[in-house]
């Protein structure tokens, strides 16, 4: 695992978790939006480009990032948010240590695990992965992601390094994680974003982190659609941030 620093070290630290297939620059605005006020730490997950390390599971990313902030930045950190497979990842890390972070921000997260879509990720995508290169199919993947037009380079660019195993692994792990049980202890104060247009699996697994997690709220934003908040929206985003961790 890498990670990309704005800021300064001198400013409490935020860290901000990508979702699945994307990278760092899934928080590049938000994260320059922030930076003036914050130090803040984008770390590239295991099995994504650049990061170094295959994908194992979950657990371990929370692991190792539990890690560094134990090694780097003295156990603890003003707020970890992330989106999709980082805000698993999040809300493992919350399990993991109960106090590793004061605020926690978890977009659009699945918590309700999906046998059947589980079952069907290593037959599809070993029979599709090689249609990742071809940039005609690339554009129309990205078009479905309703990402800003202008991350279309960098997403392809990243995709692409993207082992066929590490893409399997990731997807696998996304579509079979439940919430441990240990995330009732957390002492962190944990804010949950969901798009208004998400799917049904989504909506019910915002249900389920509020209800098991005693210091959690749920805010559903009109309109929008998955992982649009912190992506399109980074200048919400980081208003959104910086009102909750100075109200």
């Amino acid at each position: 695992m890498i990670y990309k620093e704005y800021g300064t070290v001198n400013n409490e630290t935020i860290v901000l978790l990508h979702g699945g297939g994307l990278s760092w620059w899934n928080y590049r605005e938000a994260a320059g939006l922030l930076a003036p006020d914050f130090h803040v730490i984008l770390p590239v997950l295991d099995g994504h480009a650049g990061s170094g390390r295959a994908f194992t599971s979950i657990e371990d990313n929370a692991a190792e990032i539990i890690d560094f902030i134990d090694q780097n930045l003295n156990g603890r950190v003003l707020m970890i948010g992330g989106l999709s497979l980082g805000a698993q990842i999040v809300l493992e890390m919350l399990s993991q240590k109960k106090d590793i972070c004061r605020y926690a921000l978890v977009e659009s997260a699945a918590v309700i695990p999906s046998k059947i879509t589980n079952a069907l990720i290593g037959p599809a995508f070993g029979s599709s992965y090689g249609l990742i290169r071809n940039k005609s199919f690339a554009r129309l993947q990205f078009k479905s992601l309703r990402m800003k037009p202008e991350l279309f380079e960098d997403y392809y660019r990243d995709t692409c390094r993207i082992s066929k195993t590490d893409m399997i692994a990731f997807m696998k792990a996304n579509t079979a994680y439940s919430l441990n049980k240990a995330i009732r202890e957390s002492t962190a104060e944990v804010h949950v974003f969901i798009g208004e247009k998400e799917t049904h699996e989504i909506l019910s697994s915002a249900d389920v982190i509020v209800k098991k997690i005693p210091n959690a709220e749920l805010e559903i934003l009109p309109g929008l659609y998955h992982g649009e908040f912190s992506i399109n929206h980074a200048d919400d985003f980081a208003d959104k941030v910086k009102s909750i961790v100075r109200k």
